[in-house]
């Protein structure tokens, strides 16, 4: 396969295109929900019944409400610079310890917070994709949860979504809710409650330690419709998904109350192939979402060439912004400054840009 060149933008250009952006104030007055396509195909707007298809990022993926906190500002100003680069969602992390300090009691000034990041994301114009019941830092959880059981953690996940869902309701910028992220069904006691450790973060979580007679479809099916009937309580109108391992059989049972499906995909340098076809076996007869991929494990033409063949089971497609911005990270490559991991991110951003037309400009005939 030929090489393709990545265009280069200069810090100067992504200052002229952020500032386009907030003068043109594109985006807040006209935002619209997003709803399933008619033909279960895909996603459109309402009320206009415009073709919507998400192209965007995972953000601060463990620290927004820090963020949120401690400068407002900064959001705001990453928001517009993704939009800038053209992303129409973003997918966000509010964790759970930040919001709730009892089993059914929320801290309002996190509710506030989480409305704060509705409003700029009205105002940017980017549809948010809202994870739930985040626990990744492992210095940061309640041992209250951690200590209870099955029934009472349940309840507590459910009181979680119920307080999301009847602040964010309202809002026309969530795109989904989507229930956790990276869900195992069962594990032993022993194993505890998390999985998934990177560093001093965990980002995966098992729902049941004690299943009984239950197996890993039958605990699927009865948590999620648990935290689906949670949401419903509140809101009607948005939609609801699960991030999900690229295990398509492990979660073909939770998706049957899922409006969409979202598995998180990474390609391996050479094996575009079998990610492909991996992807295929989620083609369950509801719209896909690409939860989480990156060039994580590939260089960036694997994963061009991903992105672009995915288009035939796929609807939309999430990536990862990074901390430092596109500006700063162009100025390091330009001056030589730029280290390997500066380079990774800069190349995502570029390929972001490069291929957003094609992705979201058109379905493949």
């Amino acid at each position: 396969m030929a090489k393709h060149k990545a265009p280069r933008r200069s810090a100067d250009g992504w200052l002229a295109s952020i500032l386009s952006l907030l003068v043109g104030g594109a985006c807040a007055a006209g935002m619209e929900t997003v709803r399933i396509a008619p033909d279960k195909k895909g996603f459109v707007l309402d009320p206009s019944g415009d073709r919507y298809i998400p192209w965007g990022h995972n953000y601060a993926s463990v620290d927004i409400m820090e963020r949120l906190a401690d400068d407002p500002a900064r959001v705001a100003r990453e928001f517009s610079e993704m939009r800038a680069a053209g992303t129409t969602v973003a997918r966000i992390h509010p964790e759970m310890p930040r919001i709730l300090v009892g089993p059914r009691r929320a801290d309002p000034a996190a509710l506030g917070r989480l409305r704060k990041v509705l409003e700029i994301a009205e105002g940017s114009g980017i549809h948010l994709m809202i994870t739930g019941l985040a626990c990744y830092k492992i210095g940061g959880r309640l041992a209250w949860y951690d200590s209870m059981d099955e029934r009472d953690r349940w309840n507590t996940q459910a009181f979680f979504w119920e307080t999301v869902a009847r602040t964010c309701a309202d809002s026309a910028a969530v795109f989904a809710y989507d229930l956790v992220n990276e869900p195992s069904a069962v594990g032993k006691r022993s194993d505890g409650w998390y999985a998934g450790r990177m560093g001093d973060v965990e980002f995966c979580q098992r729902l049941s330690l004690d299943p009984g007679t239950r197996d890993g479809d039958g605990v699927f099916r009865e948590w999620t419709g648990r935290m689906v009937g949670a949401i419903r309580k509140h809101d009607q109108a948005h939609l609801i998904t699960m991030g999900m391992l690229p295990f398509p059989a492990a979660y073909r049972a939770a998706a049957e109350q899922l409006d969409f499906v979202s598995p998180h995909l990474y390609p391996k340098t050479g094996k575009v192939d079998d990610e492909i076809a991996l992807l295929r076996q989620f083609a369950w007869g509801k719209p896909i979402v690409i939860g989480e991929t990156f060039p994580l494990s590939c260089g960036v033409d694997d994963e061009r060439d991903f992105l672009l063949r995915s288009r035939e089971f796929a609807q939309g497609w999430i990536g990862h912004w990074p901390d430092e911005s596109p500006a700063r990270l162009a100025e390091l490559k330009r001056t030589g400054k730029a280290t390997v991991h500066n380079a990774i991110w800069l190349s995502w951003v570029e390929l972001f840009q490069e291929i957003g037309p094609q992705m979201t400009g058109g379905r493949p005939r």
